[in-house]
């Protein structure tokens, strides 16, 4: 949860940094171009590459490599070029001789300077974050033949000109360029850029996607934009949602040194925390002790020496990200927290087969035509909704259906595979296990969901009249299962009503302020603002019905 709000917020930089400095390049050549003009060109860029996310990445990808081919060709290309006017020896800077006698040399100021180099490194942690898009032998080939030599040679060449011309730092990228070639390069440097956030937007959206199926975050809606690839999709309310924060923050703050700050102490920040999770990966799952040692203290060394040089930016626009981060861990858990109340209550207060027998005795006159259906998350109980519900409509259908709907990380669920189906020892009782993979179309409120529902019942219901020996059952046996089947078929015809609980809760005075605040105004605000689950689940208005489930805590 930690990692996933710092690399939401760390994304919220990353999107609209590169933009902004690739058109930063116009006031090169164009001095008269002021600031503002900069910015809003910027926002413009955004807005656009924002608003056509909806048509997803498999439309516009065929556009992306050769526009990062052409980039990661020409750039050192470029670089080389200055490496052999400027200053050819830069390659010994790879001793680590001179990284010594730099820091002797210059102590504090030069432990300081390492804030400056941090964004060199940004984008490395965010390589995996696009597995939804691209294998992971796809990404270390292209990272390692291609991406980081050009890279080096890219940064070389910009070092052996800032060598000769140490008054150009500021803009170093576009001072490096030769004039012949520069506007052709701005126009690469630019649709590079925007390849650089899509990759991003598209990757908050995969985490996002990740932090719903896990519960960690209120329900949005996930669209599927690709056929064979789970990580490609789309949700309009988180697109929508992170343009107006980008914006927010380029307006707010501008083309100032506090953008970069706020990027750096993210960036550090999110590098820290994977290195910690991944030594925890290590010693619980893969049991590695020594290997687990030697990585954290490789890493927490290095990284933990650049964070100690950008922490002192914090006063400086690096609380930004902190402020982004805490906003969104606050959410993500109260969500989580109501979510797990939300199942502790229900189990708590579950009713088992005798009480759901008696609850039927109860009502046996006021059995009305129709089949419903009662939404739970609990697979194997029976849900305390029921109870709400003949306490409020008095009266049970004929064919009563728990249902619980269930994701499984898969293309697609055949057809013989969706559905799993008992009777639970009474006369018109059912219950149901849909499963459903993420590019499956979900309507549970469409006439093929529900005759594929009774269509696996009535065949669970004929198989039961041969027994596990291949004999046949009892006349009276055939009788009943029979009149079950027709009962199916009648209760379909006679209309279908579809059943969820809609959960509150109610603090005491006893609880402690924590959970007041948790459940009584975040989770409470979040869950009546959220996605409706019967607009998730594609079920008509006319059709549904929400049963109000008040939990005490």
């Amino acid at each position: 949860m930690i990692l996933c709000s710092r690399f939401l917020m760390w994304s919220l930089f990353a999107i609209f940094l590169p933009v902004l400095s690739a058109m930063d390049g116009i006031q090169q050549v164009a001095t008269q171009v002021k600031s503002t003009t900069v910015l809003w060109l910027s926002a413009t860029v955004l807005v656009l590459l924002f608003i056509f996310q909806r048509f997803g990445t498999k439309h516009v990808s065929w556009f992306f490599s050769p526009i990062m081919t052409i980039w990661l060709i020409t750039t050192p290309i470029i670089g080389a070029y200055n490496i052999a006017v400027h200053y050819p020896g830069i390659f010994k800077a790879f001793s680590p001789h001179h990284i010594i006698s730099f820091f002797s040399r210059n102590g504090k100021d030069g432990w300081l300077t390492l804030g400056g180099t941090a964004l060199c490194i940004t984008g490395a942690e965010a390589m995996f974050a696009d597995l939804g898009h691209f294998n992971r032998p796809s990404i270390q080939l292209a990272f390692s033949t291609m991406v980081y030599p050009s890279v080096i040679v890219t940064y070389a060449g910009q070092t052996a000109y800032l060598i000769k011309h140490p008054a150009d730092h500021n803009q170093a990228f576009y001072k490096f360029l030769p004039q012949c070639v520069y506007w052709p390069m701005f126009v690469i440097a630019t649709l590079a850029a925007v390849v650089a956030s899509q990759g991003l937007i598209s990757a908050a959206f995969s985490i996002i996607k990740q932090s719903v199926a896990l519960d960690y975050f209120p329900r949005v809606t996930l669209v599927h934009t690709s056929t064979d690839k789970e990580g490609q999709v789309y949700s309009p309310e988180v697109n929508y949602c992170l343009m107006l924060m980008c914006l927010l923050v380029l307006f707010g703050f501008g083309s100032g040194p506090e953008i970069g700050n706020a990027f750096g102490v993210a960036v550090m920040f999110v590098m820290i925390i994977t290195t910690i999770l991944m030594t925890v990966v290590m010693l619980e799952i893969w049991k590695t002790r020594v290997l687990a040692l030697v990585f954290f203290l490789i890493f927490i060394l290095i990284e933990g020496t650049y964070l100690s040089a950008v922490v002192i930016k914090f006063p400086k626009g690096g609380w930004l990200p902190f402020i982004f981060a805490f906003f969104l861990a606050i959410m993500m858990f109260s969500w989580y927290y109501g979510r797990q109340k939300k199942c502790e209550c229900e189990m708590k207060n579950r009713i088992n087969l005798d009480q759901l027998g008696v609850l039927l005795a109860r009502i046996e006159t006021h059995r009305v035509p129709g089949l419903c259906l009662f939404y739970t998350d609990l697979i194997n109980e029976v849900p305390p909704v029921i109870i709400h519900y003949v306490n409020n409509i008095r009266s049970l259908h004929q064919v009563i259906i728990f249902t619980t709907i269930r994701y499984v990380p898969v293309t697609t669920v055949s057809a013989s595979e969706r559905f799993f189906v008992e009777q639970l020892g009474y006369k018109g009782i059912y219950r149901c296990v849909a499963q459903y993979g993420y590019t499956d179309m979900m309507n549970l409120g469409g006439d093929e969901f529900m005759n594929e529902m009774v269509m696996t019942l009535t065949m669970y219901l004929q198989s039961r009249l041969v027994s596990d020996h291949g004999e046949i059952s009892s006349i009276e046996a055939m009788s009943h299962n029979s009149e079950d089947i027709t009962e199916l078929e009648y209760a379909k015809e006679a209309g279908v009503v579809y059943v969820l609980g809609k959960t509150s809760f109610k603090i005491n005075q006893k609880t402690g302020w924590v959970q007041r605040i948790l459940l009584g105004n975040f989770y409470n605000f979040l869950h009546n603002n959220c996605r409706s689950a019967m607009a998730f689940l594609k079920i008509p208005v006319t059709k549904h019905m929400e049963i109000g489930m008040l939990y005490e805590v």
